[in-house]
């Protein structure tokens, strides 16, 4: 991880690593028996690349379809959204800068669902301290999940 050499940072570094040692955290890998879970250290991905991001991000929970069947969601309290009927529960429009806000802060309203989901925007921030980098990978995770809708 860079160093900031400030106590506000100093504490945000401290936050992402519970939040990485947490069993929600970010790499969240399934044990045998599918009812635990086993945190793992997040690794980079290439910001470009939504497929790999989603693979090594999302995929654990919402399985490799996006249709909420990963390894990990036995684990969670409620099921992972199906990610390919987000524009069919969307009034048949894709939902981007829902998705993108979801990514970047979490979900807020409890209508939508537990937030159980790690907030992508903080981690991905943590990776690299360009904002823009943080705004590719977030614009090619929606891209990618946007590609996956039910026809």
């Amino acid at each position: 991880m860079p160093h900031f050499g400030t106590s506000r940072a100093i504490g945000f570094q401290i936050g992402i690593l519970i939040l990485l040692a947490s069993p929600l955290g970010l790499g969240i890998k399934a044990s045998p028996n599918r009812q635990q879970t086993k945190p793992e250290p997040a690794k980079p991905t290439v910001p470009l690349s939504g497929a790999g991001m989603f693979k090594d991000y999302c995929a654990v929970c919402h399985g490799k379809d996006a249709k909420g069947d990963g390894p990990a969601a036995p684990a969670l309290k409620h099921a992972p959204a199906d990610l390919t009927t987000l524009a069919k529960r969307h009034g048949g429009k894709f939902p981007d800068s829902y998705v993108a806000n979801v990514l970047r802060n979490g979900v807020k309203a409890p209508a939508h669902g537990d937030a159980e989901m790690p907030v992508w925007g903080r981690l991905f921030n943590s990776m690299d301290s360009d904002q823009a980098i943080m705004y590719v990978r977030i614009s090619s995770l929606v891209s990618y999940i946007k590609s996956l809708q039910a026809k």
